[in-house]
Order: C-alpha cells, then sequence, then structure tokens
C-alpha cells in the first residue's frame, strides 16, 4: 500500500546533476585507477537516480513566473564566484582550498535557493556543506596532497547532493517504508 503521492518538485534533477559534478570533483582528486572506480560507481548512481526521478516526476513541477529566470541567475552567479575564487586562490599559496572553499560558495548559494524553490532540505544541504568546506579547508591546510581537501570534499558533497535528492522527492520515504513492511 502507497501513501499520499509526493507532491511534483520543482527541478528534481538539480540535486543528482549537482551531486555529480561533486562526485567528479572527488573522483579526479583521488587519482587514476580507484578514483576511476569510484567515478563510474558515482556517474552509475546518478544515472540511476535521474532514470527513477524522470519515471516518477517527469520534469517536475512548473516554476512560478519567472522562477527558471532566477534560478538559472542564482547558479551563473553561483558558478563565477567560484570560479573567481578558484582563480584567486590559485594565485596564492592556498590553491588546495579551491574547492573546499567552493563548497562553502554553494553551502551559502543554497540557502537562498531553499525559499525560491520552497524546500527547507536545501537550508540543511546549505548547512552541511559549509561545515564540509570549513573541515576540508583544514585538511587542505594541515596535509599534502589534494586527497582529502578535493577527494574527500567532493565525494562527501556528491552523496550530500544525492541524498537530497531522495529525501526531497520522495525516495528515502519510500525506502523506509519498503524496509518497515
Amino acid at each position: 500500500m502507497r501513501g499520499p503521492a509526493a507532491p511534483q518538485p520543482y527541478a528534481p534533477y538539480l540535486e543528482p546533476v549537482a551531486g555529480a559534478a561533486w562526485w567528479t570533483v572527488g573522483a579526479v582528486g583521488i587519482g587514476t585507477g580507484t578514483g576511476t572506480v569510484v567515478l563510474a560507481a558515482g556517474l552509475g548512481l546518478t544515472g540511476w537516480l535521474v532514470m527513477t526521478l524522470r519515471r516518477r516526476f517527469g520534469s517536475g513541477a512548473p516554476m512560478p513566473r519567472g522562477g527558471r529566470t532566477r534560478l538559472l541567475v542564482h547558479i551563473g552567479v553561483t558558478v563565477t564566484v567560484i570560479a573567481v575564487a578558484a582563480t584567486l586562490l590559485g594565485m596564492t599559496d592556498y590553491a588546495e582550498a579551491a574547492v573546499p572553499a567552493a563548497a562553502v560558495i554553494v553551502g551559502v548559494a543554497l540557502v537562498p535557493l531553499s525559499s525560491q524553490l520552497d524546500e527547507r532540505a536545501f537550508v540543511l544541504l546549505g548547512g552541511a556543506l559549509m561545515v564540509l568546506g570549513a573541515a576540508g579547508v583544514l585538511f587542505a591546510l594541515n596535509t599534502a596532497g589534494t586527497v582529502y581537501s578535493h577527494g574527500v570534499v567532493g565525494l562527501v558533497a556528491g552523496a550530500l547532493f544525492w541524498l537530497a535528492a531522495a529525501h526531497r522527492t520522495g525516495l528515502l520515504a519510500e525506502a523506509r517504508q519498503r524496509v518497515r513492511g
């Protein structure tokens, strides 16, 4: 027996695609060999998640008037700020902090996005990404290499985005019901 149908979310593919991007950053930070296997697994999970969401929601609920434009501008500004921050950090001795800084920037950007998409889960996701980014900066400054600062931050951020997608679209609630019987 199924419970009430989950409401149609706006932009149901936003988190899976963002999760795949972060997962790719993390897999690149791990290096070749293992990183390739991890990347393939993550892309496979993203494909499964997108196909499941497409079957369930199609293209999602239509956004309010002007909502799509505001969403695209919000994403564009966030990507621009990340590019500028990464470039500036790359010109200093702190280039390894670029990925954790991007996590903090995305976390900050998700807070106002939560009101635009009417999803409180983005506030929690944004807060988690800010904490992850701060921890990643500490890793970057205290270790050599990019495994922790790029690999761990990217993989955890990707997993958080996928978890948020599963929660927001009702996949977690459905899995919880299946486990309980």
